[in-house]
């Protein structure tokens, strides 16, 4: 049995495990395996189109009837900086000759759109059990739509003073992000990334601050960060980086093989790879011109002119360009199919706090 049923009754799962919705690093067939393994499914949608959002939910309906989260950003679209966009190219020109890519080559869309309107109709339209949003949450017209059509309403808070924002304006549920998560930061009512904390110090604090059910996430890949969750006041976890080492992942070989290997020191912060501070793990544009830059254009824009490296560098097997998101303890995960694991992490939990509990 859990210590706590809150999450558990409010998605109604078997398990308070979710998957944390990880764009460009899974589609339907995770989500799908996590949904039979007993925890919430997730699906990122940032970097969907309307129609492929609608593609992605049919294949998961055709593989499980079990509850469906559906992940949003909530970012601000950027102004466009031709100086700071300019910068950026020239900063990655050298890069581009070494590899032998035309620096004058048009830069390469950056495709993560913001929660909008025609999305908030797909939402009414398809029911999910969960809709979760990254960056705060959108307009409150579109909250209301969205609670309107059913759907359960989550989102991410790095500081307690946002969490409570989130309780205020209408989440059901935080996602407390400790610094140690892998990804984007889900800060929205500041910048002060020197001041994010570790989930040991946020997760109690978040706990205490909100009535609703609190998430843990941030470096919880076993038994023992689901127990410590628990232990610190949350309802449940949301895991990221545990599930990239599954078969269901769809990353790169080169990120799949980082992740086996990358101690606790290997990821740092970064806002080269989009514009925003991300988790991952170290590579060499990472090294060479410093994890967090300001060059680097806003985000999503940033992405565009690695997108052509990046794709060059994957095809002869390396990461040196690459988004490889991590949390710090990645190499805690297991390579086994979604559903097994979630079971296995379950399992695992529940007998530890049954240990502790004496």
């Amino acid at each position: 049995m859990w210590p706590n049923r809150r999450l558990i009754d409010l998605f109604k799962i078997e398990h308070p495990i979710l998957l944390a919705p990880m764009a460009g690093a899974m589609d339907f067939e995770l989500a799908a395996a996590v949904a039979e393994g007993g925890g919430l499914a997730s699906l990122p949608c940032a970097m969907l189109t309307p129609a492929s959002l609608r593609e992605q939910c049919e294949k998961f309906r055709a593989r499980t009837a079990r509850p469906l989260n559906l992940n949003f950003f909530c970012h601000t679209p950027p102004v466009p900086n031709n100086a700071r966009e300019d910068g950026w190219r020239e900063r990655l020109k050298p890069y581009y000759r070494e590899l032998a890519i035309d620096p004058a080559a048009p830069v390469p869309t950056s495709n993560r759109a913001p929660f909008d309107a025609v999305f908030c109709a797909v939402v009414e339209d398809i029911k999910p059990e969960v809709v979760s949003f990254h960056f705060g949450l959108p307009a409150p017209e579109l909250v209301r739509r969205v609670k309107a059509a059913g759907c359960i309403v989550l989102s991410s808070a790095t500081t307690v003073v946002e969490a409570r924002w989130l309780e205020q304006h209408g989440a059901d549920a935080v996602i407390a992000q400790g610094a140690e998560a892998g990804g984007h930061r889900g800060i929205f009512l500041s910048d002060n990334l020197a001041g994010q904390a570790g989930s040991f110090a946020l997760i109690p604090q978040v706990a205490d601050a909100v009535k609703v059910p609190v998430i843990a996430t941030g470096a919880v890949t076993d038994a023992r960060g689901i127990a410590a969750a628990f232990a610190l006041g949350a309802s449940g976890v949301q895991i990221g980086s545990a599930y990239l080492h599954c078969p269901e992942s769809k990353i790169s070989a080169p990120h799949r093989a980082a992740l086996k290997s990358t101690p606790d020191d290997g990821t740092a912060l970064t806002n080269l790879m989009t514009g925003r501070p991300a988790r991952g793990i170290v590579n060499r544009v990472m090294r060479e011109i410093g994890p967090i830059n300001p060059i680097a254009p806003e985000f999503p824009l940033a992405s565009g002119a690695l997108a052509p490296l990046r794709a060059k560098a994957e095809a002869a097997g390396s990461g040196d360009f690459s988004p490889m998101w991590s949390g710090q303890a990645a190499a805690l995960g297991r390579p086994m199919p979604a559903a097994e694991l979630t079971r296995t992490l379950a399992a695992e939990a529940q007998g530890l706090l049954r240990r502790i509990g004496g």
